[in-house]
């Protein structure tokens, strides 16, 4: 049990310096991230031909791949993620305060990966410019490439919004401990840059706008948990193969909850993750303590059972008396390791879950992560796997005797190591920049351990929580 008193000084601790350890991994995820943009600038040069992608009659008929699953991968880690933090201040989920602000933060990171991914399914990203923005009021109305554009714009500028308003408060107060970057070019002083930063985010800042901005943070809160289910993960995402009758893997009305199931328990693994990173690497077991993490672990189970409650209901009614295409559609999933192999995880994932429930002492950190893991990759390849079995199994096989079949090829493969490298690099860029945990929740662990001085006005402390 964590008996240390958390301090600001602990969620400061990430803007302090530099390690090797920081450098090597920096370099890394930067090598990641410069091999797929080596490989993008191939694509753009000689075309889409050098991806595993084809037109319908060559090569197998698969015109969407990877991309696209990585695509809805991201877009669902991002969307759970902002639905997490969401949650927690309008139900009063107080136990998670201190990675609600992680949270927020893979919810932009997520968001700009799935952002470049339609920028470089496009083939060329000036086509973002001449076809979508250029025409905007004409293709918003029947393109489903821009209703992603659309949704995923209105998600990222409401999460930055949600962001920006709570780092306010921290800032204004930890403003004389954030760090400072001012360097010198040719013998003359540049100004602060983080500092100039830190104006732009507490421009016009005073103590008294504290009540407003908690209610204008609730509001946004609250937007964000709606749209969700309506227009986002639930609803304009889902939409662009729910309603497409001739692709029977795709048409129903239960991808809207399947998809916001999907993107719940990747975004779960994804926080899983991210806590014990920044946990282990400064000693923030006080803060993101061992209760978090089976706290986490139990909403992942939750959402794993959703999940495959959902894959029985496709799979019952692909099975049972079935149109001719759909039960095609259907028996492939009972045989491809690409569907069998993620779900044989999320079984054993939940199998492990439920046992730690049962029997406690089976829970450790190390094997929440694995869980996290085995839950993203499943994810990943069952998303992959859905856009494929819909070119695969449609209706009208009419190019079902053309030769050859989709395997992502390097350059795609590169474009999913490059996207978690470009993560990587989102948090460890950001953290040294600003507080990654919320001043509130050190705050609120403050006021558990007894301490009440600087708890904000009309709040007060809840009852202690057993650390284990």
């Amino acid at each position: 049990m964590s008996t240390k008193t958390p301090t600001e000084e602990d969620i400061l601790r990430p803007t302090e310096g530099f390690s090797k350890k920081y450098f090597v991994l920096f370099g890394v995820c930067a090598l990641a991230l410069g091999a797929f943009l080596v490989a993008w600038m191939i694509q753009l040069r000689d075309g889409l031909v050098v991806t595993g992608l084809s037109d319908w009659g060559s090569g197998g008929g698969v015109t969407w791949g990877l991309y696209i699953g990585a695509f809805i991968w991201w877009v669902g880690i991002a969307h759970g993620g902002i639905i997490l933090s969401a949650a927690v201040r309008l139900l009063g989920m107080d136990r998670y305060m201190p990675v609600a602000r992680l949270a927020e933060m893979l919810t932009l990171a997520g968001l700009s990966a799935a952002g470049f991914y339609i920028l470089v399914h496009m083939g060329r990203p000036d086509r973002m410019v001449t076809s979508v923005l250029g025409h905007y009021h004409i293709t918003v109305n029947n393109s489903p490439l821009v209703w992603d554009v659309t949704v995923i714009t209105a998600y990222f500028v409401l999460t930055a919004t949600y962001l920006g308003l709570t780092l306010r408060y921290d800032i204004s107060r930890l403003r004389g401990q954030l760090p400072s970057f001012a360097p010198q070019i040719g013998g003359v002083q540049l100004p602060d840059l983080y500092g100039k930063v830190y104006d732009v985010l507490t421009l016009g800042y005073t103590e008294k706008e504290d009540e407003v901005i908690e209610r204008m943070v609730w509001w946004v809160a609250l937007a964000i948990i709606i749209m969700a289910p309506l227009l986002l993960h639930g609803g304009v995402i889902p939409w662009l193969f729910a309603v497409l009758p001739n692709y029977p893997s795709w048409f129903g009305a239960i991808q809207g909850p399947q998809f916001l199931t999907i993107a719940l328990t990747s975004a779960i693994s994804g926080v899983i993750l991210v806590s014990y990173a920044f946990r282990r690497a400064y000693d923030w077991d006080h803060i993101i303590t061992d209760d978090i993490f089976r706290g986490l672990l139990l909403w992942l189970g939750f959402f794993c059972l959703l999940f495959l409650w959902l894959q029985l209901q496709q799979l019952t009614a692909g099975s049972f008396s079935p149109t001719v295409d759909h039960a095609t559609a259907t028996s492939s999933k009972f045989s491809h390791p690409m569907y069998v192999v993620p779900m044989m995880m999320v079984v054993g994932v939940l199998a492990f879950i439920f046992s730690t429930v049962l029997r406690p002492s089976l829970f450790s950190k190390g094997r929440a992560i694995v869980a996290g893991v085995l839950v993203l990759f499943a994810t990943l390849v069952e998303k992959t796997y859905f856009v494929l079995s819909g070119f695969w199994y449609p209706t009208f096989s009419i190019y079902e005797a053309t030769p050859g079949d989709y395997f992502p090829s390097v350059v795609e493969l590169l474009s999913l190591v490059g996207t978690i490298g470009m993560v990587v690099l989102f948090f460890l860029v950001i953290s040294k920049l600003v507080p990654v945990v919320e001043l509130h929740a050190v705050e609120h662990l403050r006021g558990d351990h007894g301490h009440g001085e600087h708890e904000p006005a009309g709040e007060t402390a809840a009852e202690p929580e057993v650390e284990t």
